[in-house]
């Protein structure tokens, strides 16, 4: 049968899973607020199950490694045949990455865990060397035959992603040099990045509350920094910046060193810019990205203008780094966990039944692991399962809206997941520029809901004060990242950069990031965020404001167009993963990304409730 049809047989993605009925959302009630992993392989990190799977998987990419390595494969058909059980081996591998990522995050004192999420990784490097050594095949076809095979029925569906892959092959090092790079990073490259979460992920620290002390893990803290009392806020700002300045030794040394591994291999690829991969890994020009952020620094006054407000309704003498997320006030108390999960459902059921289908399944079968408790790591993820065409999301619920519209963020990754189970494993990886398009659609459509249901004036300024905090967030805080790293790695190149340095580097691009707006800065943000040490995906950040903007284009769109554009807006999700974001703005919304209008109206859209704030905030 054809690579992207290929079913599934026998034991080879664990087992399988349990059937529930009719989605609804009047089952929402009593939820469980911890995710079900038994259901992927029984046991956790001493599953027997899943030590076999991954042996089997380690076996059957020794196999394809063997075969690759005995030549070509000569003819289409053989060539269909070869990449199945590439894309076979590719799918196994994700769902023994998600059960791995899945087992660390809800314990970071999960030893086995570790040693697990070691063994799948070692299991990767085996099939990246196979890709690699594909890649030079690739390049060994002549132009015409390699046009040829493409336009074949059994390779069309990869066609895009072949012709990609073939590319960027073109610019890398000699397939045995890129091997060995692969073989080293993994006790080398990303061994830093696990140093990093094991020293943080042990991390306490303890804060003043209600009159007692209270020791909580940086995602626990980090849930608080939104509290209404400023001194509150003030004060944990204060433990927070004392707790990773203890840690910012050993953060600094993993930074340098993952910088310095990153520049060494650019360098002998003749790489000039560290922007050329991540540019690359998300499909997208320099121009598009310079049209992004040209558009943002130009409406960088109406964003000064809202946070000088805010600083001014708070009656703040110093509107510091803590304070930029800081309500104006309550939006309805606190939700539980089930009016969360209803209210979520509700919303998206207005704007699509297949989004309310979805959400209402992750919320009932125990996709979501949102329990409030030490010992979890930071952050939220939402990760999929592909043997089994499920999602694991994984949130901090403390019942805040916040909170509330985190999991309908990442429900809207499960759901764009769920839309692409069907097409080949080659296509389904799309960049993470793009996969913020569905979570971020997602959120605007439960924030939106929330201040047209808003009970009164004051409860209206809370909610859009709330959206207008986002929009910060995701321009100026990202930014300011973007700048930090784009320096740092510039600074990088002359040697190790100190501790000292790099929090100079990080005030300097939060204070032009924000315009001068903050008074108070957070020197040690590099240390406390995560992105800046995750190996594979080099500039986490500037992916968050595209996929913001993008995603507004697209909902504004949606509400122009209303209830016909449901269909337009899966198979927008469903190329996400098989052509450049260019070419995906034009065929979807007919728009020029490397253009300064899109993004002005993008950004016209998501401050679209700035005026109604002022006035009233008079």
């Amino acid at each position: 049968m054809p690579a992207y049809t290929m079913a599934w047989r026998g034991r080879s993605c664990g087992r399988q899973v349990r059937q529930t009925g009719k989605a609804g959302i009047d089952v929402l009630k009593d939820l469980n607020q911890t995710w079900d992993l038994e259901v992927f392989f029984p046991g956790g990190s001493r599953s027997a199950e899943f030590a076999e799977f991954v042996d089997l998987l380690e076996k059957d990419i020794a196999a394809i490694s063997t075969e690759v390595a005995g030549g070509e494969a000569g003819a289409t058909d053989a060539w269909a045949r070869r990449l199945e059980r590439v894309q076979d081996a590719t799918r196994r591998l994700r769902h023994a990455e998600s059960f791995v990522s899945c087992l660390t995050s809800q314990d970071v004192g999960d030893k086995y865990a570790r040693l697990m999420e070691n063994r799948v990784r070692q299991v990767g490097s085996s099939l990246a060397a196979v890709m690699t050594a594909l890649d030079k095949q690739f390049l060994d076809i002549p132009d015409a035959e390699w046009r040829q095979m493409l336009d074949s029925e059994a390779l069309r569906p990869l066609a895009f992603n072949l012709d990609e892959r073939r590319s960027r092959a073109k610019e890398m090092l000699p397939p045995e040099l890129e091997t060995l790079a692969n073989a080293l990073s993994v006790d080398g490259y990303d061994g830093w990045s696990d140093l990093y979460n094991l020293v943080t992920g042990r991390m306490t620290i303890t804060i003043e509350e209600d009159g007692r002390p209270i020791t909580l893990s940086p995602g626990q803290v980090a849930n608080r920094m939104s509290n209404p009392d400023p001194a509150l806020r003030a004060h944990i700002m204060s433990r927070w910046e004392e707790a990773w300045a203890r840690e910012a030794d050993m953060c600094a040394l993993a930074l340098n060193r993952l910088a310095g591994f990153r520049l060494a291999l650019y360098g002998k690829r003749g790489w000039e810019s560290v922007l050329k991969e991540p540019l690359e890994i998300n499909r997208m020009s320099a121009e598009t990205l310079d049209a992004m952020w040209d558009a943002i620094n130009r409406n960088k006054d109406r964003l000064v203008a809202y946070m000088q407000r805010k600083k001014k309704v708070l009656g703040l003498d110093k509107f510091g780094w803590q304070d930029v997320e800081a309500p104006l006030g309550k939006a309805g108390g606190k939700m539980s966990y089930d009016q969360a999960a209803a209210f979520i459902v509700e919303q998206f059921g207005r704007q699509s039944p297949a989004m309310a289908q979805f959400a209402t399944k992750a919320f009932r079968e125990r996709w979501i692991e949102a329990e409030d408790r030490p010992g979890k790591r930071m952050g939220g993820f939402c990760t999929g399962f592909p043997c089994r065409q499920q999602s694991r999301i994984f949130v901090t619920f403390s019942g805040t809206l916040p909170n509330t519209a985190t999991v309908a963020h990442e429900l809207g990754h499960g759901y764009h997941g769920s839309l692409m189970w069907d097409l080949p494993p080659m296509t389904q990886r799309y960049a993470m520029n793009v996969a913020e398009t569905a979570s971020t659609f997602a959120e605007m459509i439960v924030a939106d809901a929330a201040v047209t249901h808003a009970k009164d004036k004051q409860e209206r300024l809370v909610l859009i004060e709330d959206k207008l905090r986002r929009a910060v967030s995701l321009l100026n805080n990202i930014q300011a990242r973007f700048l930090f790293e784009t320096r740092f790695y510039e600074a990088r190149k002359k040697g190790t950069v100190s501790v000292e340095h790099l929090n100079d580097l990080m005030v300097e691009a939060q204070r032009e990031a924000f315009a001068g707006a903050l008074d108070l800065y957070h020197p040690h943000f590099w240390a406390s965020k995560l992105h800046f040490y995750i190996t594979r995906t080099p500039f986490y950040n500037f992916p968050y404001t595209f996929g913001y903007l993008f995603s507004a284009g697209v909902y504004s769109r949606a509400r122009e167009v209303g209830p016909g554009f449901e269909a337009r807006y899966r198979e927008l999700l469903r190329d996400t993963g098989r052509m450049r974001v260019e070419d995906l703005g034009k065929r979807h919304l007919d728009v020029d990304l490397r253009k300064p209008d899109f993004w002005q109206s993008a950004l016209d859209s998501v401050l679209a409730d700035l005026p109604e704030f002022m006035e009233l905030t008079k």
